[in-house]
């Protein structure tokens, strides 16, 4: 079993940053793909980003890549979300999720995750 907690989100204004946490218990964290999906107000949830267990490899959505970085530390049992020049577009809430361990490929698919943490909201104002 993996529970996730994120932590970090708030209100910023466009064209500014915000990290956001994901804290991971138990013991697999380290082969665990992590990976950060967000949903807005009226939309699905939507693939952000995703990172192997051994952080050497990432997958980024294109509205998000060169804005934002995933990383790692598997000492810590986190995972985080670096986010820069936000726009009102990435308005959502962020959530955090982990695929059962044995799996090593980052995916874009929310259904092959097992694991959600309960959610945290970003806001961008214009």
């Amino acid at each position: 079993q993996v529970q996730l907690v994120e932590s970090g989100g708030g209100l910023v204004q466009a064209g500014g940053s915000l990290k956001l946490s994901c804290a991971a218990s138990g013991r697999t964290f380290s082969s665990n793909v992590m990976g950060w999906f967000r949903q807005a107000p009226g939309k699905e949830r939507e693939f952000v980003t995703a990172i192997n267990p051994s952080g050497g490899s990432t997958l980024y959505a294109d509205s998000v890549k060169d804005r934002f970085t995933i990383s790692r530390d598997n000492v810590r049992n986190t995972v985080y979300l670096q986010m820069f020049s936000l726009k009102p577009d990435d308005t959502a809430v962020y959530y955090c999720a982990a695929r059962s361990s044995g799996f090593i490929t980052a995916s874009r698919n929310p259904y092959q995750y097992n694991y959600w943490g309960q959610g945290t909201q970003v806001t961008v104002s214009s």
